[in-house]
């Protein structure tokens, strides 16, 4: 019997003392589930997934900021505390605050940037935001330098491929780099650059997760010149917690694996006297289900992307709730307050945890327009008639009002109507079978039972089944094709998408910056975003334009030409909704979290309500104007 005990014992005595020597944390401040997955990377020049950017705004810190509860989200210094702009709108000047330091105690210089965004502005690095980068003269210039240097090395003989080869390349780079591109540090405090054209929009981009810095000390130990391609071999170790330098509000302090992460207070943030909280929490729930129940049990402050099946049921209590109280309701709205601050001034009630907020962003469906598919089979849909036939054979307001059923509007553009100031997207094409099944005919295949089986490629959970299923209804009946359905685990559906292994796929984007660029770019040839492959030159000739066009109502035009042509002629993708995003929160409990449709949430400046820290005070909007921004009512 002894015997048959000492297995238990011992167990039990490595469990204790794993316990012992990896304790769990004290509870933090704030719990909150961040998406619908695990984060990526936390390397900010890699980033383009909205959960990675969220992360990237608690641990690091740009140039500028946007002050999130302003409508129009303005811009403010952050580690930069001041800048200059030339009379041409071309050059800029930004004076870096002294009291900016790493998390290590080092101070931020210009240098750090320079570093960072050269690194951006590498191929090697493969960014999603490249062009963003090229604005800076001379940098596209240098990315196709560089592209073409690491083409004629991979050409050489292996004898010729050395370490000492690569290294020499590598050192070229850098010479050509600081020889070419406007960008530079005049000193530790003084970074200063050139713009190829006036962009309205750069200091917007410059508080883009993207352009944040990278600690160079660090950073630079784990990426070195592979000898066979001279390419850097880039390495992560860098982001693990206690290596991770940043120079944001927190810092990384605990990161298990499809588990969890841990934030700290950053002491060594120069704005740390303003945080309200002092430790996060952010578990990872992929399951939608598992969710809901995490923040219905108290488990989490805040579920930031509800996507449940039933969230239709969800989304009409919070609607009866409002009918229920419907005269209080509309006094608060009349005094202009925002959908948050309305709901804390309302009875209590647990149907008020429930938050729609019309998004600035945009479901689709790619169509791969390459000639021929992955698998070398022509590609029916780099037609632009057969693209259009297809999106003209969706009954998008069936799919919303059906399959949806949470509100979001149909979209026949790629940018929500009335979400830019000045801008008016095109119409786009509606539903019309009948002139599809012509259409489809003019491209080639008048019998539709000949048409190759058209494949749908979408990644599991949030819904994205329910809506493959009902648009291969309406293209198997109102064209008569086959359709079928290929679900793919996230990693390997993002993996094929940026591959174009795909035919149709799933897609959607929620907007970087205000600026209808931000939706457009992702379709000019060679962009990173442009996972669809799609080129024409006379869409990024529109683009060229808009780029130096310094009259803003003429360059407004331009833009919406530029996307009527891919909402009414090629049509690269076919939007089906503009989304909503559904936030599951206590209001009375929790400040901090803006109802803009841009959902930038900075959850730095999350307060718990009546904990003691902070001001213990929720911020609001601005009263609205008499034309609110769009997206401020509630459902």
């Amino acid at each position: 019997m002894l015997r048959l005990l000492v297995p238990f014992v011992l167990l039990a005595a490595l469990v204790g003392a794993t316990i012992l020597t990896d304790p769990p944390p004290k509870p933090a401040d704030l719990t909150f589930i961040n998406g619908t997955g695990e984060i990526n990377t936390l390397d900010p020049q890699r980033m383009s997934w909205q959960l990675d950017l969220r992360a990237a705004r608690l641990y690091f810190e740009g140039l500028t900021a946007n002050d999130v509860f302003t409508w129009g989200y303005d811009i403010i210094p952050a580690v930069a505390e001041s800048w200059d702009v030339t009379d041409d709108g071309r050059g800029y000047t930004f004076h870096l605050r002294d009291d900016a330091k790493w998390s290590n105690g080092a101070p931020v210089t210009a240098h750090d940037f320079v570093y960072s965004w050269r690194r951006a502005l590498l191929p090697d690095i493969a960014s999603d935001y490249i062009a963003f980068f090229r604005l800076i003269e001379g940098g596209g210039e240098f990315y196709d330098w560089r592209q073409e240097a690491l083409d004629e090395y991979e050409q050489r003989p292996p004898s010729q491929r050395t370490a000492q080869a690569a290294e020499t390349l590598w050192r070229d780079t850098l010479e050509h780099f600081d020889a070419t591109v406007a960008l530079e540090a005049v000193d530790d405090r003084t970074l200063r650059m050139r713009l190829t054209e006036p962009t309205p929009y750069w200091l917007d981009i410059c508080a883009f997760a993207v352009f944040y810095p990278v600690y160079e000390p660090l950073v630079s130990q784990y990426e070195r010149p592979n000898p066979d391609s001279a390419r850097l071999d880039l390495k992560s170790g860098w982001t693990k917690p206690g290596r991770l330098v940043c120079n944001g509000p927190f810092v990384v302090t605990r990161w298990r694996f499809k588990r969890s992460m841990r934030a700290e207070k950053n002491p060594h943030y120069w704005n740390r006297d303003s945080l309200a909280i002092d430790s996060i929490e952010m578990p990872v729930i992929e399951e939608p289900n598992a969710m809901v129940l995490a923040f219905e049990t108290g488990a989490v402050d805040w579920a930031t992307d509800v996507t449940v099946g039933y969230r239709a049921d969800i989304i009409q209590k919070k609607k009866n709730f409002y009918e229920e109280n419907r005269a209080a309701y509309e006094a608060l709205k009349a005094q202009g307050l925002d959908q948050f601050e309305i709901d804390r001034r309302l009875p209590d009630d647990p149907r008020k945890n429930i938050h729609v907020i019309p998004a600035f962003a945009t479901y689709w469906y790619n169509f791969n327009c390459l000639p021929k598919l992955h698998d070398g089979r022509d590609n029916p849909f780099h037609d632009p008639r057969v693209r259009r036939a297809f999106a003209m054979s969706v009954d998008k307001q069936t799919l919303v009002d059906q399959v949806k059923r949470t509100g979001e509007p149909v979209a026949g553009s790629l940018i929500p109507p009335n979400s830019i100031g000045g801008y008016t997207p095109p119409e786009g094409l509606g539903y019309d079978p009948a002139a599809a099944r012509e259409l489809l005919a003019e491209a080639g295949w008048p019998d539709p039972a000949r048409f190759p089986t058209v494949e749908i490629m979408f990644n599991k959970d949030a819904g994205h089944d329910l809506i493959a299923q009902a648009v291969a209804k309406d293209w198997q009946r109102n064209l008569g094709v086959s359709v079928s359905l290929d679900q793919k685990e996230l990693k390997v559906y993002r993996n094929d998408l940026k591959n174009a292994n795909y035919m149709v796929t799933r897609a959607g984007w929620y907007a970087d910056y205000g600026d209808p660029t931000t939706f457009l770019e992702v379709n000019r040839t060679g962009d990173g975003n442009n996972d669809r492959k799609y080129s024409n030159p006379v869409y990024d000739d529109l683009l060229d334009q808009a780029r130096v066009e310094t009259d803003p109502a003429r360059r407004m035009a331009i833009l919406s030409e530029a996307e009527r042509i891919i909402m009414e002629e090629d049509l690269p993708m076919v939007p089906f909704y503009h989304y909503v995003t559904v936030y599951m929160f206590d209001p009375d409990k929790l400040g901090g979290i803006n109802p803009h449709p841009r959902a930038t949430q900075n959850v730095f400046l999350l307060d718990v309500l009546g904990d003691g820290k902070g001001p213990d005070v929720a911020r609001t909007m601005p009263v609205l104007p008499p034309s609110p921004a769009p997206g401020a009512d509630t459902p």
